[in-house]
Formats: structure tokens, sequence, C-alpha cells
């Protein structure tokens, strides 16, 4: 059998590539584009990112985003870990299915049905939409995601190691976050970037859950796409891409500092 890239391994991986990114790499392009026609190359110029901090309505979607962002991400990942934990180390509880269901559905659950069904339960509590409601709206649904992370390193974690500090006279609880914690960290760091990757991605349930003064960056895409795309969409598009960029060369960076020091 013969090792290494055939022609057709070549060209698969092009086409998948190219299917994948050069709509992204014409985003970014096109931000830097003079004319205010999207599709009409009128020469390069950062005049749209200039305009875009002039812009009140995406600067506060943005500042909304970010922060629901964060909270849910955090939120998300403490009872995610808390989920994790019941899972692998409290063994066969009375409704462990039924509790691991929940904690899975949404994972397969369409996210109009989340919406709608997060929408009739603020209703139904007399909770106003806005800010908060689409931040544990976030939260809930990216918990899930936070907890399948935390429970595959913690199923994989020696627990030798926090047996060794109990028997040195740790209580449980602080042998967890002094032992354990510190070597699932880095799970517990990829858990909160998806779930913040997800709250900044997420369209559908905000749609739903937000109010007056809570319009999320994608909502505020959304609204203006409709009316035809803008320079401006292409400016903060590319600002986004790269975060989300910066965040993920600087999680590899530090795993590889991590594992070279190991």
């Amino acid at each position: 059998m013969k090792r290494g890239l055939t022609t057709f391994n070549i060209v698969s991986l092009v086409i998948g590539f190219g299917f994948l990114y050069l709509p992204i790499i014409l985003l970014v392009i096109y931000s830097f584009n003079a004319s205010r026609l999207v599709t009409v190359w009128g020469g390069f110029s950062t005049k749209w990112y200039a305009s875009l901090l002039r812009n009140e309505q995406l600067l506060d979607a943005i500042w909304v985003t970010f922060r629901v962002g964060l909270i849910s991400a955090t939120i998300a990942t403490v009872l995610g870990t808390f989920a994790a934990v019941a899972l692998v180390r409290a063994g066969r509880f009375k409704g462990r299915t039924l509790f691991s269901g929940m904690i899975f559905a949404p994972l397969v659950m369409p996210e109009v049905i989340l919406g709608l069904s997060l929408l009739l339960l603020f209703v139904s509590l007399g909770m106003p939409r806005g800010f908060w409601t689409v931040t544990v709206s976030h939260a809930t649904v990216t918990m899930c995601y936070a907890a399948v992370v935390i429970q595959a390193r913690l199923a994989a974690f020696d627990r030798q190691l926090e047996e060794a500090a109990q028997d040195l006279g740790c209580p449980p609880i602080k042998a967890f976050f002094a032992v354990t914690l510190p070597n699932i960290a880095p799970a517990v760091a990829a858990a909160w970037m998806l779930a913040f990757t997800l709250s900044l991605d997420d369209l559908v349930i905000a749609s739903f859950t937000s109010g007056p003064g809570a319009t999320t960056l994608p909502m505020r895409i959304y609204s203006q796409v409709r009316l035809g795309v803008s320079p401006e969409i292409n400016a903060v598009s590319t600002l986004l891409i790269g975060l989300v960029a910066t965040g993920v060369i600087a999680a590899y960076l530090l795993q590889m500092r991590r594992r070279s020091e190991a």
C-alpha cells in the first residue's frame, strides 16, 4: 500500500478547504473595499472600519453580545463542571438516565424548539425579555456542550492523584480544587471557549428571548443583511474572525508550552 497523499486526496483537500475558507477570505478582502458595493472592487481602503466606530447600533450590539457571551459562558462552564462530576463520580445513582438525558437533550433538539420553550417559560414566569433572559437562555443551551467536554477529560483523569491527596489529610472538596481542577483546566478552558463561541454565534434563541435594549450582533447583522449587505458588516465580521483566530492560536500556544514543560 502506497503511503502519502495521492492526487485524489490532494484535490479533495483543496476542494474541501476552498469550500470552507474561500468565502471567509473573500469577506476579509472585501472589508477593505473602498466601494460601497460589496461585489465591486473599488480599491483598498479602511474607511469602513472607521465608519464602524461611529455606528452606535452595531457598537451597542457588539457590547451586548460580549457581555452575554462572557456571563453565559462562565455560568455554563461552572454548571457543566458540576454536571460532569456528577456523571463521572456519582456512579449509577437513581435517576441518572433522566439526568444525563436532560443534560444532553439540547445537543440534538432543534434551536427553534429550544427558543420557543424558553420564551414560553419566561412568559409564564412573568419575566420581561431582555439582557438576562438571553444570558440565561445561552447558559442553558451551552451548558451541555461544556459538560460533554469536561466529562470526557474527567473520565480519563487518574483518580489516584486525588486519592493520594486525601490520604495526606486533604478534604475531598479541597482535593478536587487543588489537584483535579488544575489537571482538567485545559478542558475547562476549552469548554468555556466553546460556550462563548456558541453564544456569539447564536441567532435563533436570542431572537425568541431578547427584548428592548438586548439586540445581539447576529440579530443586528441579520436585520441589516435583509436590506442589503453593507461594507460595515464585512468589517465587523472580519474583526470577529480575527478575535476567534487569536483565541484559538493563543490556546494552541499555551497547550504546546505546557506540553514542553511537562
